[in-house]
């Protein structure tokens, strides 16, 4: 890309459009199986490939960032668990401060170990509010965080959270129900924050139709992460970026 990730991410909220983005879990997947994959996603016209987990166990980060690379000119950005999940090999680097919970090593404390060696990576760096949302199923990042997620039907405290985290001068909001979550963000909480934030808001956790895609982004969602339904079935790539940039022309 000639310009940075983050400001065609605002350019395209600008011009009120919808971003598709696939997650890719470097735990679940070998640099090998990435062909197909990627394929699917040059096909349907993924926006961004998000490229981490909560945990990554593996080696092989850079291994499979390289892979896509080879195979795509999609920008990946990178979706870190832990400071360690960093590579220069990446386009972007969402830099997750955790403000929904208040842990202060997930709010700063990694950060502060992190910011020397995420300078030096040459990535463009998007500080992220990170907003954890009740998905009615235990996720890795709240058992890790030892932080309770926002509940799902407290549209005020998620609303002030995404605020306060601009306020603060976070780039992005990502409100995430977490992956396998059995129930995905209401869209009356998306509603309420995307009315009252100006940073791309970015929602995933629990989308498994291109249904809920459409309506998420109806709703006034920017970019649309999904991992665990496409692990699931790969030719939903192609049914979920249509619906996604369908609710771009719709939008009310």
């Amino acid at each position: 890309m000639q310009q940075g990730t983050y400001q065609h991410i605002r350019e395209r909220k600008k011009a009120r459009q919808k971003s598709f983005a696939v997650l890719v879990d470097p735990d679940k997947v070998q640099p090998t199986e990435l062909g197909r994959l990627t394929d699917l996603a040059n096909e349907a016209g993924v926006d961004y490939l998000l490229v981490g987990g909560s945990l990554v166990i593996s080696n092989h980060l850079d291994e499979c960032i390289i892979a896509i690379r080879e195979q795509t000119d999609i920008p990946v950005i990178l979706f870190p668990g832990s400071p360690s999940q960093v590579s220069r090999h990446a386009d972007a680097l969402l830099y997750l401060s955790l403000i929904s919970g208040r842990n202060a090593e997930l709010l700063i404390g990694q950060h502060v170990i992190s910011a020397p060696f995420v300078r030096k990576s040459g990535l463009d760096i998007m500080s992220t509010g990170y907003m954890v949302i009740d998905g009615g199923a235990p996720t890795t990042v709240s058992y890790i965080s030892n932080a309770s997620p926002i509940p799902h039907d407290k549209n005020e405290i998620a609303l002030c959270t995404a605020l306060a985290g601009e306020m603060l001068g976070m780039k992005l909001i990502y409100m995430d129900a977490g992956s396998g979550a059995r129930r995905p963000i209401p869209e009356a909480m998306i509603a309420a924050v995307a009315g009252q934030i100006t940073v791309p808001l970015i929602v995933g956790g629990g989308i498994q139709t291109p249904e809920k895609a459409y309506r998420n982004c109806r709703a006034g969602a920017d970019m649309i992460v999904v991992g665990n339904a496409i692990e699931k079935d790969p030719g939903l790539i192609r049914e979920m970026s249509a619906a996604v940039h369908a609710a771009a022309h719709t939008e009310a």
